[in-house]
């Protein structure tokens, strides 16, 4: 029998807004397309010292996201796998998912959606 109890290894939705808002402070860069050309605006204008603008390329210069998370993030929610054992006191900890791991997700669920469509 299933019930909504989240366990280890559970994938769940999760909002993409905070992640958004740390990706734009530690790289600057938006990731919501919709809101790409009024932030590009407003984050040209913004003053920074070197020492911020060398800290932003250095952050830049290994990054690299994946199609289907950009997507995600355009979507507003993110598949997330819960990594701890949340127990009694209600907190989980885990991670995004991303690469093969969200690729087989993504397939289960849609193959899920068909199913609940066709009936």
């Amino acid at each position: 029998m299933r019930t909504k109890i989240l366990v280890k290894n559970a994938i769940v939705s999760i909002d993409a807004n905070p992640f958004r808002s740390w990706y734009l402070k530690h790289y600057d860069v938006e990731l919501n397309k919709k809101k790409l050309e009024e932030s590009e605006k407003s984050r040209a204008e913004t003053k920074r010292s070197r020492h911020v603008a060398a800290h932003l390329k250095r952050n830049a210069a290994g990054k690299v996201i994946d199609a289907k998370v950009a997507e995600q993030f355009n979507s507003g929610r993110l598949l997330a796998a819960i990594s701890s054992r949340p127990g009694q006191s209600g907190r989980a900890d885990g991670y995004i998912l991303e690469g093969a791991e969200l690729a087989f997700y993504q397939k289960k669920l849609d193959r899920k959606r068909g199913a609940k469509q066709k009936a």
